[in-house]
């Protein structure tokens, strides 16, 4: 055990140890995934971030520890962000031909994502800090941490609150979708992208190219429309 120890000590030392870990852990939980007929209750990322949770746990290892040696994916986050613009791009005549709706689903959802997060915490008791980090929970993860620091809010408990819209939203939307019976491959990775963001999106595109093109969009479009709702609606509604 000992020795096992004093391995472990020299190897934490290393920055490529956790970030090797880290990519270790997706490729494990993307073969169960697959293994298990691609199931969304499986969802890969959910299941990496308890695969890494565990392991931190388990050696004892702090955040920042762990975020020193990852943070190259972190960083890998703001040139994902940028390239959102290239699904806008590709699918810009089909999202032309269906601008109104489009409009109005985006507007919809945003607000109600906003409104109601903001609004059934707030009934329940909950204030300052924790309030305004749930407001841009369903942008995508660089951009709502952004706006959560620009409104007085904790990036760190956005970035968790992100994680988790998304893993449950990759989950719930296709049994939910089919439960409404909606049909339209554009209508469904269009709310699947706007609600969460790109774990959402890349649920979407497991399923159905179609629907995972219209998701990239509403997740793109959900981002910029929150960057700019989320100020103002904090500014009324406290």
């Amino acid at each position: 055990m000992s020795d096992f120890l004093e391995i472990w000590s020299y190897l934490a030392e290393n920055q490529l140890l956790w970030l090797s870990g880290t990519l270790a852990a997706y490729v494990l939980a993307d073969k169960l995934f697959r293994a298990a007929g691609r199931t969304p209750y499986l969802n890969p990322v959910l299941i990496s971030v308890l695969i890494l949770a565990c392991l931190l746990w388990l050696t004892d290892t702090s955040f920042p520890v762990y975020f020193e040696g990852a943070q190259f994916i972190h960083f890998m986050l703001g040139p994902a962000t940028v390239a959102l613009a290239v699904p806008l791009f590709i699918n810009f005549a089909r999202v032309r031909k269906s601008l109104l709706p489009i409009l109005a689903a985006l507007f919809a959802g945003s607000l109600t994502a906003i409104i109601s997060a903001v609004g059934i915490a707030w009934a329940l008791g909950i204030s300052g800090e924790s309030l305004l980090s749930l407001a841009p929970k369903s942008a995508t993860a660089p951009v709502a941490m952004g706006i959560s620091d620009s409104i007085g809010g904790s990036p760190t408990l956005t970035a968790v609150l992100v994680l988790l819209t998304g893993v449950i939203g990759a989950v719930a939307a296709t049994p939910l979708l089919n439960l409404l019976r909606i049909k339209d491959w554009r209508a469904r990775g269009f709310a699947t992208g706007v609600a969460a963001h790109g774990i959402g999106t890349a649920r979407a595109f497991q399923v159905n190219d179609t629907a995972g093109a219209f998701a990239a969009v509403g997740m793109g479009l959900n981002a910029l429309l929150t960057a700019l709702l989320v100020p103002l609606l904090i500014a009324l509604m406290l």
